[in-house]
């Protein structure tokens, strides 16, 4: 089965996930998606991501976080740019997310960025999603 939106595939499923209580979401590998869970990890949103072969197939295992009273600490999940329709932003226009507390996450000529580290760098991209 081809998916028309890898991205919004993986972020559905972390959502899904998340409202189920999950500790443990799998979704296909792609190079995208390892950054995307890199920085899921260091914005401290998931504990940890694994990269695996499952089944004959490459699958990205992330451990998802939850607070002490046990509700998720990704309260919501955003595809921005999608397929049909591409959100580009300049240097001066990158988003910030709820003034801050959550993250957007953008392509970028130097690679995967969050938002903080693209206005740090001074660059703009396409934005991908929101994360908060």
């Amino acid at each position: 089965m081809s998916l028309s939106d890898p991205i919004a595939n993986m972020l559905t499923s972390i959502r899904n996930a998340t409202m189920a209580k999950k500790e443990v979401v799998e979704v296909t590998h792609s190079i995208l998606k390892s950054h995307l869970a890199r920085i899921l990890k260091r914005e401290g949103f998931i504990t940890d991501y694994v990269s695996e072969a499952h089944d004959d197939k490459k699958v990205i295992r992330l451990f998802l976080k939850y607070n002490f009273e046990q509700e998720p600490v990704i309260q919501g999940l955003k595809r921005i740019s999608k397929s049909g329709l591409r959100h580009y932003v300049s240097a001066d226009k990158v988003p910030y997310v709820l003034r801050g507390m959550g993250v957007a996450i953008l392509t970028t000529s130097y690679g995967i960025l969050t938002d903080h580290d693209a206005r740090k760098k001074g660059i703009g991209g396409e934005v991908l999603c929101h994360v908060w």
